[in-house]
This record gives structure tokens, sequence and C-alpha cells, in this order.
């Protein structure tokens, strides 16, 4: 210490400060921190990078919030993007679990093999697409004809279905949805596969379910279709039939599981392969009743009731 004064000598305070942070500072490398691991262990955290569809992103971000809670050694990354952009990214190895609304596709799977990765797929939850509408509109029920017919352009004033002289605004996801995919093929092509019918090209793409939620709240004209779980009270949920004659039914879990409601769907999640450690607990987890509290809480049905 008496040598440390002695270099110092007569120099100001504020001299002698930042002598003392530029030792700091050169001594300061040679210090490391203690990094975070991708393996298990009590004193290192592990990551499981979880993206896609965003129907099943707020879902997602609760399961991963809980479990990080309860495996305070686990860290989730979740990010949406919808079901497209979940499997690509999955396809190209940059994530470890991919969430996808659909099921994939042959191509993707194709795709996936030729990369060297090898989906395996998870239900993980049950879905109801609600076709929503402004709650002035006076219309309540619709069969999937008429919603395919107003989706493909061939209805284009609410007059025509019993509502008001007005036209119709039509709202949809975009096409890297899962959502999307699912509601043309079930709903625009009434589930036939040799059905080529597409979206009316006036068909407004909304980027998210809170776009189009927004604009249902604020346009009387509009129609739209989202999972059950983003639906509000500032929404008017519409009933469907499956055909002429058949009997109207609202989106619920009821009617989800028992088969009455048309337009319902599983949800998925894929990993790389068949799922060990970290992965392999955590898409477990998500079976258990515990998890699939959560599914019910956020308006989704879970898979175990």
């Amino acid at each position: 210490m008496t040598v440390f004064r002695h270099i110092i000598g007569p120099m100001s305070i504020s001299n002698k400060i930042l002598l003392v942070l530029s030792v700091l500072i050169i001594f300061l490398p040679s210090c490391s921190l203690p990094a975070i691991s991708s393996n298990s262990s009590s004193d290192t955290v592990s990551l499981i990078e979880n993206k896609g569809s965003d129907t099943i992103v707020n879902l997602a971000l609760a399961w991963a919030e809980e479990y990080q809670r309860i495996n305070p050694a686990v860290r989730i990354s979740v990010t949406g993007g919808g079901s497209g952009t979940g499997i690509a990214a999955l396809i190209n190895g940059t994530v470890d679990i991919a969430n996808a609304s659909r099921r994939m596709k042959e191509e993707e799977k194709e795709s996936a093999i030729n990369n060297g990765s090898n989906p395996v797929e998870f239900i993980i939850a049950r879905d109801a697409i609600a076709v929503i509408v402004n709650p002035e509109n006076p219309v309540n029920n619709l069969t999937l004809k008429q919603l395919s017919d107003i989706y493909s352009g061939k209805i284009n004033n609410w007059q025509e279905i019993g509502g008001e002289d007005r036209p119709i605004v039509r709202l949809s996801r975009e096409t890297n949805s899962g959502t999307h995919v699912y509601f043309l093929e079930q709903v625009v092509r009434l589930g036939d596969k040799e059905n080529k019918t597409l979206f009316s090209p006036d068909t407004l793409l909304l980027p998210s379910s809170e776009g189009i939620g927004a604009e249902i709240r604020q346009n009387p004209n509009a129609i739209g279709y989202d999972g059950l779980g983003y639906v509000t009270e500032e929404m008017k949920v519409i009933g469907v039939a499956i055909s002429d004659g058949g009997e109207f039914v609202l989106p619920s879990s009821e009617t989800v599981n028992n088969g009455a409601y048309p337009v319902a769907r599983d949800l998925y999640m894929y990993s790389n392969g068949t799922p060990t450690g970290i992965i392999k607990d955590y898409l477990d987890w998500l079976l258990t009743p515990e998890a699939q509290n959560i599914v019910t809480e956020l308006g989704f049905v879970a898979i175990a009731e």
C-alpha cells in the first residue's frame, strides 16, 4: 500500500480515481464469469427454443412461464410468426420445438427428411375456429356453404344472407398462418381435397389475431375467423351448421369434444426426432392436468377433457 501511495504521489483525487480504474480494467479480463450451458444441472440453465403458430403463442408463453417457475434450471424462448414459420425453423434446425395450428404438409415432411430432420408430432390442445362479426350485425347463423360462398366472393352483401344492405368485408389471417390454411381447406373448400377454390382477392389478410379482432370491433360490415381463445365479449360469435336444415352450433369446449361444432381442430407441437432430456420432460408436462388447466383458462380446449 505504501508503494502504491508513492507511485500515485501528489496527484489530485480525480486523477487517483482514474488511475485505480485503469488498473482494474487491466486485471478484470482475466476474471471469467460462469457460462450458461445447454446441459441441465443444478448450477446451469438449459434453453428450449420454441417458435411458430400465432394461435398457440399466448398459450405457449403461459406454459413457458409456469414451467420455468417450477423448473428454474430451464429457460424457454417463445416466439410466433405463424405455423409455416415455425415448421420452416424446425426444418432448418434453428428451433427445438415448432408450434403449429395445422398438421405438417407432406412436402414439409419431405423437406425436413431431406435436410436431416425427423419431425415428431404431438397434439397438445384443441381449438375451435370461431366465425366472428361486429355485435351490431343482425346475422346470427351461417352454414358452411354460406361461409364458403362469402369467402370465395360468391356472396358479397349481408342482405343476401338475412342481414342489412351492406357490403361484406372479409378478414383472414395471412397465408403463413395455420389457421388460414385450415379455414381454406375445411371451410372455403368444404373439406374437399379436389376443390381448388381460393379466398376472394379482396379478402383483407391480417398478420395477427389481434388485428382481426380490432377490425371486427370497429367495422360493422366485417366478418372474420379466429381461434376461440382470442374471442372477446366485444365480438359476436356466429353459429355454424354443417348443411341447410342442420343445427347451428356455437363453439365451446363441449361442442368441440363431442364433435358438434364443425370447425374445430387439434393444435400441435413438433420436435426434431424423438425428444429426449429437457425437451421430452417439457412435452410430457404439457399433457399433465396442471398444464391442461392453463389450456382451459385461456379459452382453448384441453385434450384431457
